[in-house]
This record gives C-alpha cells, sequence and structure tokens, in this order.
C-alpha cells in the first residue's frame, strides 16, 4: 500500500518536480488485452488461456531489483516520484499482484510521499470493479482508455465496452482515485469539427481533470493499415485534421485544460507526472516485457530495450535475471537528440543551458531566431518552446534545430 509503506523520513526533504527536476520514474509493462485493437501497435498480446500473474509479477520484481543494484552501485539514489503500469491491459491484472509490485518498489527504493502511481484501465465493467481494490494496493491515478463517447465509434475503434460502460468507469474512478484521466481518439472517418467539439463538451462535462487526445494515424502491422490501404474507409484531409487539431486546443483552453505537451492537456497541477519526467529527459527504469528504460550510470546514459514477446521475455528473465535484449550508452549526440525531440513536445519547452551541458555545444542562435520568426518558436529567457503551429511541424522543426 502507498500508505504508511511507501513513506520514508527523509521524503519530507524530497525536492517537487519541475523543469529542472525531471524526477525518477518506474514503468511496468503488462502486455496482456481482451482483444487487440485494430488500430494499436503497441506491444499488446491476446492470450486465451489464463496468464500466470504470480510468474510474471516474479520476473517483474527480478527486473526492479537488477536495476535497483545496478543504480544504487552507480552511486544513483534518487527517490521514486511516479510510478505508471502501462500495457497492454493493466486493468486485467488483480489488484493483490499490482499492491505485490508496489510493495517490492517501496523495499527497494525511497519512495516520495507524493508519488503518482498511475494504471492504466480499460472501462469494462468487470475492470472497473477492480478499482477499490486497486485504489487500497496503492494506485492514486488511473488512465481510462475510452477512446470515444459514441457507440457506433467505438465498434468502429474495435473497442469492447459501451458508451455507457465508459462513463459508468469515469464516475466510478472518481470515486476512488485521486486524480484521473481518459483518452480520446479524434480526426476519424468523416468527423467534423462541430461532431468533435460536441463530443469534447461532453468530455469535459464529465469532469476530467485531465485529458489525452490523439488523432487516430494509421500505423503498420495493424488491421486498420490493411483496411486504409484497400479504402476501405478515409481519414479527413490534412485542413479538416488542422481544424480539428486548433479547435481541440482552443476549446479545451477556454474551458480550463489547455495543453501542456501536444495531445494532452490538464487543469493546472493535473498534469502527468510520469509522463512529464519523460518529456523532461529524466530517469526511469523500464520493467517488464517490450519495455525500454533511460538510466544515468556511472559510464554514461543507459537506454535498455527489453524482449518484446511476454513468454519470450519472462523466460529470458528467469533465465538470466533481465528481459533486455539491448543496452547501449548514449552518444552526446543522441542524448541531445532525444531531449530536442521530448522537450519541444511539452509546453514549457526545453533549458537552451540544459542542451547546452547534454551535447557539449550550443544551439544555433541564428537557426533559433529564424524559427521564432516563423512563428514556430519563442524564446523566454534560457528556455526555448514551441508554438502551436510549431507542434504541428514538430519533427521538422527539432530536425532544423538539431542540424545547426
Amino acid at each position: 500500500m502507498v500508505t504508511g509503506e511507501l513513506m520514508h523520513p527523509d521524503n519530507q526533504h524530497i525536492a517537487k518536480p519541475g523543469p529542472d527536476n525531471p524526477g525518477f520514474g518506474i514503468y511496468l509493462h503488462w502486455p496482456f488485452c481482451k482483444a487487440k485493437c485494430p488500430y494499436c501497435d503497441f506491444n499488446s498480446h491476446v492470450r486465451h488461456q489464463p496468464v500466470d500473474q504470480d510468474r510474471f509479477a516474479s520476473a517483474i520484481i527480478s527486473e526492479l531489483e537488477l536495476y535497483a543494484s545496478r543504480l544504487k552501485g552507480a552511486g544513483r539514489s534518487a527517490p521514486v516520484t511516479s510510478v505508471f503500469f502501462g500495457g497492454g491491459t493493466p486493468s486485467l491484472m488483480q489488484p493483490a499482484i499490482v499492491g505485490r509490485l508496489l510493495d517490492a518498489i517501496a523495499d527497494l527504493w525511497t519512495v516520495a510521499p507524493d508519488a503518482e502511481i498511475t494504471l492504466e484501465a480499460n472501462p469494462t465493467s468487470v475492470e472497473a470493479e477492480h478499482f477499490k481494490g486497486y485504489a487500497s494496493a496503492g494506485v492514486n491515478r488511473v488512465s481510462l482508455g475510452v477512446q470515444s463517447l459514441y457507440d457506433d465509434q467505438l465498434r468502429f475503434l474495435g473497442r469492447m465496452h459501451s458508451a455507457e460502460e465508459a462513463k459508468a468507469a469515469i464516475k466510478l474512478a472518481q470515486q476512488h482515485f485521486a486524480r484521473m484521466s481518459f483518452d480520446l481518439i479524434y480526426a476519424r472517418p468523416h468527423q467534423t469539427p462541430e461532431a468533435w467539439a460536441k463530443e469534447l463538451d461532453e468530455a469535459i462535462a464529465l469532469a476530467a481533470d485531465h485529458l489525452s487526445l490523439y488523432q487516430l494515424t494509421i500505423e503498420q502491422d495493424t488491421p486498420f493499415f490493411a483496411l486504409y490501404r484497400n479504402g476501405k474507409f478515409e481519414l479527413p484531409d490534412e485542413d479538416t485534421s488542422v481544424a480539428l487539431y486548433e479547435m481541440t486546443h482552443e476549446r479545451l483552453a477556454m474551458h480550463g485544460l489547455p495543453n501542456y505537451e501536444i495531445s494532452n492537456h490538464a487543469r493546472p497541477g493535473y498534469e502527468s507526472r510520469h509522463n512529464l519526467t519523460y518529456w523532461r529527459y529524466g530517469d526511469y527504469v523500464g520493467v517488464g516485457a517490450g519495455a525500454h528504460g533511460r538510466l544515468q550510470l556511472a559510464n554514461g546514459r543507459l537506454a535498455t530495450s527489453n524482449e518484446r514477446h511476454p513468454e519470450s521475455w519472462l523466460k529470458r528473465v528467469e533465465q538470466q535475471g533481465t528481459g533486455a535484449i539491448e543496452e547501449e550508452i548514449l552518444t552526446l549526440e543522441e542524448q541531445s537528440d532525444e531531449f530536442l525531440i521530448m522537450g519541444l513536445r511539452v509546453r514549457e519547452g526545453i533549458s537552451l543551458g540544459r542542451y547546452e551541458k547534454l551535447a557539449g555545444r550550443r544551439l544555433s542562435d541564428k537557426r533559433i531566431d529564424g524559427l521564432i520568426e516563423e512563428g514556430l518558436l519563442l524564446r523566454e529567457g534560457d528556455r526555448i518552446r514551441a508554438t502551436r503551429a510549431g507542434f504541428l511541424v514538430l519533427n521538422a522543426l527539432v530536425a532544423d534545430l538539431a542540424s545547426g
């Protein structure tokens, strides 16, 4: 449980996470789903036989122990400021398993008293019934994969819940968790700005303090890719997609949920602390099948990548103590590129001084000034950040800056 077990007498001295203090996160990947959504290219897998949750939890704990030991050996003792159960569908886990994993983290690290503990969940009635158990185990934030508030759109997206189930799960989550978020997918076939505005208003009325709003994209090796390529459906054209994006930002800001990242909106103080650790280029341990991590060790910044196939990952951990199939010390150029890519996704932007420290060189003032003149960047003291127009062409903007 979070209350009690995750406290530590020195925690009152832990600095609050912020732009210059990214925090330290732990990501746990649960790779199993009841069904594979046709748009999804995440590392998720369907199993028609019961999963041995205790065995998978033991393997996750083995990886946690390994990274705790490595960090301790490198003299790294940052407190945990966030834990995130992602997937897959973590809400298929038994609450007792979630509690066991949180207890293991508390045994291995100092955990901040206000640590954010998030679990992703699907809003089916069976999984919603677990909410009380997750809260008792220590989860204090839930992220619901709602995706749409309309039944016909949920069927198109391959979701297994109804709109009414989603709304009921949102209300139930608000009863058990101090903070909650839910996802919606927009820029769906034939969707107009007017229809999306109506759905947004319904979402806001559900009293969410955080919304993640993603435009539908067609990824290779998904069922949607083949359907789209064969002309079975069309997405909104570029002008409509831009109009949907612009309207999304304007409407959410008007209702007190401004974007703090390209696709994420929150009331002030309700931003996802764990995701901000990624975007602020902080350290995080990644455990479970397909998980990635970034850790500063004595010999440099380590990038870790785990085996994606769940049973292969499990066997690897049980035989070798780790599911990692790749570990790499990042070069200064790789670190500075990642810092740019991640940091400019966020409304607060990046510190030019921190970039210089990572890269060993300054960003070109000439390029920065040129992008400011184009309306793509803003400069505020030591920080630069993308404008809304800059967010729309972020990859090109980052490439331009990095090439200087």
